[in-house]
């Protein structure tokens, strides 16, 4: 039977992203979708992309975009991240370029990685029973009226169940618990990989989790088990 496997934010996290997939079994059957905030902070960013681009031209990703993938290519590009981006996690994500003799602010960013967050990632995803934002979503507003700045940008703050009756899955508010937060409605699955929590794969219809850190740790659980995030 195919799954539907949610992955959290990874942030440049390409080994604890790497232990969790294998930590599934994925098959070829199952879907994996990520919410996004694939760069910065971690050590390989650029290791991240490639992976994820890889299962992509597999037919095997549902890629969504991140606010830190947002910002990564607007600093790039000279625009108004251009002067903060660096140290809010965009230094680790340069030097994982560099590391591969590519030096994004001089030789431009690599053109198929640009193309992965600009056109092959999308802002969301809807699904028979979930739907899958980077951030938030307004509950009163279809999918396709969104705006850019809740999707990407807004945090948590405890959503109420969106018009759709559709359950939603989203990352972007580090839950420093390590464990993911669910409200019924709404879970949150960004566990905070970068600090000192974990990267989440969640089985969206059975609640099945299983999480990793890049050191090669794993545990597993089911979400109804979890104590609140936070």
């Amino acid at each position: 039977m195919s799954r539907t496997l949610a992955i959290g934010d990874i942030h440049g996290h390409l080994n604890a992203l790497e232990t969790l997939v294998d930590l599934v079994s994925l098959k070829r059957e199952d879907t994996l979708i990520t919410v996004g905030d694939y760069v910065d902070r971690g050590p390989d960013s650029a290791g991240v992309i490639d992976w994820l681009i890889a299962k992509f031209e597999d037919d095997q990703l549902i890629p969504l975009r991140g606010n830190h993938d947002i910002m990564m290519l607007d600093a790039l590009d000279g625009g108004a991240w251009q002067t903060s981006w660096q140290a809010i996690g965009g230094e680790a994500t340069l030097e994982s370029y560099r590391r591969r003799g590519i030096d994004p602010e001089a030789d431009g960013f690599p053109e198929r990685h640009r193309r992965f967050i600009e056109s092959d990632c999308v802002k969301f995803h809807v699904a028979d029973t979930h739907f899958f934002v980077h951030a938030n979503a307004h509950y009163g507003l279809p999918f396709d009226e969104q705006p850019d700045w809740l999707v990407y940008w807004q945090k948590w703050l405890d959503p109420p169940p969106h018009v759709s009756g559709k359950v939603m899955v989203c990352g972007h508010t580090a839950q420093k618990s390590g464990w993911p937060l669910s409200i019924g409605h709404a879970v949150c699955i960004d566990t905070w990989v970068y600090g000192k929590g974990w990267l989440t794969c969640l089985n969206v219809a059975t609640g099945e989790v299983w999480q990793a850190r890049e050191s090669g740790e794993t545990r597993t659980g089911w979400l109804d088990e979890f104590p609140d995030g936070g």
